[in-house]
């Protein structure tokens, strides 16, 4: 688990990159659907292989993490954009307090749809499998966000 969290953590900033350029664009946006997918895939094994599911509680788990994992998508666009947003306001040195409160108001709204998204799905997985099961499940997706956040935090200058 330590392994495929650490190559998470080393591709985490790609997963939330802004093209600095349009320059290649394409190219680029190519390369970063496939690290994506990748990224996708390793979680999945990684899931998997920490889940110990029986094939009645697979059946019902499988459809839950796909859900969990479009809505998460859904919540990684927001935090690009709003990091995107940070860096566009420190580049053209145009990060005034109206700007950085509407940085804090989006930081919370995502990091409230996160929580929201969580239970929501928790509920799911408790009436789907084993409570056990589901905490586990939940432990390995807070662990796996808590080293990509990490790297992002890490990152991310501080507003002067």
């Amino acid at each position: 688990m330590k392994t495929l969290i650490s190559f998470l953590s080393l591709l985490a900033a790609f997963t939330f990159a802004v093209p600095v350029n349009a320059q290649g664009k394409s190219s680029l946006d190519t390369n970063m659907q496939i690290l994506r997918d990748k990224i996708k895939a390793d979680k999945k094994a990684l899931v998997a292989a920490n889940m110990e599911l029986t094939d009645a509680e697979a059946k019902a788990f499988w459809p839950i993490y796909d859900a969990y994992q479009k809505d998460l998508e859904g919540l990684n666009k927001r935090l690009g954009k709003l990091i995107g947003s940070y860096a566009d306001a420190l580049q053209k040195n145009a990060l005034t307090d109206e700007v950085a409160g509407k940085l804090i108001k989006e930081s919370i709204a995502v990091e409230s749809a996160e929580a929201a998204m969580r239970k929501r799905h928790g509920d799911k997985l408790m009436a789907a499998i084993p409570a056990k099961k589901a905490a586990r499940y939940l432990q390995i997706e807070s662990k796996i966000r808590a080293v990509i956040k990490f790297d992002l935090a890490s990152e991310i200058p501080l507003v002067e």
